[in-house]
């Protein structure tokens, strides 16, 4: 028996690989000689480079950048064979990485997303995997684009401080002469799981500030300034793409990544599949077991364990997920190709004992799968 064991992390609980461990100790209480293939994934937000270096073999790359709000972090990256790099941009500008009383939407910057881009530059890479996700900022990869030699310019030509979207209102010039000459021999794809446009009702500030803390004053605020800073962008390009599909991710990162980077876009699930060779991993095996920390029917828009079952689905194996949680509308899943659905809870907890139990709790439930599975096995063999 081949059992293939590919989820995402139980966020703020376990990582995906700490998950991956878990149900592989559970299903080998039962079947002990069971071939068990152990591929953590991600959707290009949280848990993206160690995914990708769990199943590449990369080198994990650690960097001193700028977090959020300027305070030095130390911003992990992985550097792949084949002169590629796995960048997830919230390791430098997370939201995690700025307590709650201190976070600032308004100032918060991206500088030091560009800072792990130049890293990797700086490195020979010929290709670079930049994920989406988590972010404190809402400055639409101004920052990012400044750290890679860009100028954003107010009306005396001097530098837009402090730094962050509110500033943007005061946008000038885009001076794009210093950027640097390296990235234009340098493929960039974005990982992201979402297709908001920068701004408007969908748009990075509308839907993702209020995430961040931000007001609704503030909220149109943000939204205000960076429809001006897409107005300059337009005018130094000649090209429109704030409408476009996924420009507003990561606090309009997406944005700056399309217009300058010339970025191509992709699910981040699709992108993290292929690096890890899950297609190949399927070939032969059994059965799949995929998960995340809440599945509901929201999992439908790029969510790993969907992406795992349609994968699955195209080579005819069966899915079962397992979740700290199951949502409404979870049911929906099951025509993407997971067969079955179990959340870990035994019965009443509370959040935090669920986050603190969840390495055991999947083990107990993949074995009750196991068994479960050996009881339909079982009863298949009756005459």
């Amino acid at each position: 028996m081949k059992v293939l064991i590919a989820p995402d992390s139980f966020k703020e609980s376990l990582s995906a690989r700490a998950v991956a461990e878990a149900i592989a100790a559970g299903w080998a209480r039962v079947y002990p000689d069971a071939e068990l293939l152990l591929c953590p994934m991600a959707d290009g937000g949280e848990g993206t480079v160690d995914a990708v270096l769990a199943a590449t073999g990369g080198e994990r790359q650690q960097t001193e950048v700028s977090g959020p709000l300027g305070d030095p972090v130390q911003a992990t990256w992985g550097l792949l064979p084949g002169q590629r790099a796995v960048i997830e941009m919230a390791e430098a500008s997370g939201l995690h990485l700025v307590e709650p009383a201190r976070r600032d939407v308004l100032t918060a910057s991206s500088y030091g997303t560009g800072e792990l881009i130049r890293a990797a530059l700086d490195a020979g890479v010929r290709r670079i995997v930049l994920g989406l996700g988590g972010s404190a900022t809402n400055d639409g990869g101004a920052g990012l684009l400044c750290a890679l030699g860009v100028r954003m310019l107010d009306v005396d030509g001097r530098d837009l401080l402090p730094a962050g979207g509110a500033a943007l209102a005061r946008l000038r010039h885009i001076d794009l002469t210093g950027l640097d000459t390296r990235l234009a021999q340098v493929e960039v794809l974005v990982a992201a799981d979402v297709d908001n446009p920068l701004c408007g009702p969908r748009g990075a500030s509308a839907v993702f500030g209020p995430q961040k803390g931000a007001s609704p004053a503030q909220v149109a605020q943000l939204d205000a300034a960076l429809g001006h800073y897409a107005d300059v962008m337009t005018a130094t390009l000649g090209e429109d793409l704030r409408d476009q599909p996924g420009v507003g991710a990561a606090g309009g990162l997406g944005f700056a990544a399309k217009a300058v980077l010339k970025a191509a876009f992709r699910p981040g699930i699709q992108l993290v599949a292929e690096l890890a060779g899950l297609a190949e991993a399927l070939q032969g095996t059994d059965l799949v077991i995929t998960g995340e920390g809440r599945l509901d029917g929201q999992s439908l828009h790029g969510k790993t364990p969907v992406g795992v079952a349609r994968l699955a689905r195209a080579e005819g194996v069966p899915v079962i997920a397992l979740a700290g949680s199951l949502g409404e509308g979870y049911q929906r899943l099951y025509a993407e190709g997971i067969g079955a659905a179990f959340s870990l809870a035994p019965g009443p907890l509370s959040l935090e004992q669920a986050m603190a139990e969840a390495g055991p709790q999947l083990s107990a439930r993949a074995a009750d799968l196991a068994r479960l599975w050996q009881i339909a096995g079982t009863a298949a063999l009756r005459p």
